[in-house]
């Protein structure tokens, strides 16, 4: 793939974490508009995990590299499972 204004690095990337009864715990990527936002601007985004009486939370999220992407996803990953008391 090559860059674009909606992936100006060139890649397409969705990494999840998802419950054992498939919700979606935390995600990664650029696939998609959010909100108001339109078609043709970057669009990388975290979303975070939902927690008891809040919404769920999009938020930008600024790409670097692949490299500090799957550190990102993989440290909050290792967050949650810390939080709901899968690992130590």
């Amino acid at each position: 793939m090559s860059a674009s204004s909606e992936k100006p690095h060139g890649i397409d990337y969705s990494l999840t974490l998802h419950g054992p009864d498939g919700e979606r715990l935390v995600g990664f990527d650029n696939a998609h508009p959010v909100g108001r936002q339109r078609r043709g601007t970057q669009q990388d985004y975290r979303h975070a995990p939902v927690k008891p009486g809040h919404q769920r939370s999009i938020r930008p999220y600024e790409y670097r590299d692949a490299a500090t992407l799957l550190a990102d996803f993989w440290a909050t990953v290792d967050a949650i499972l810390r939080e709901r008391g899968v690992i130590p």
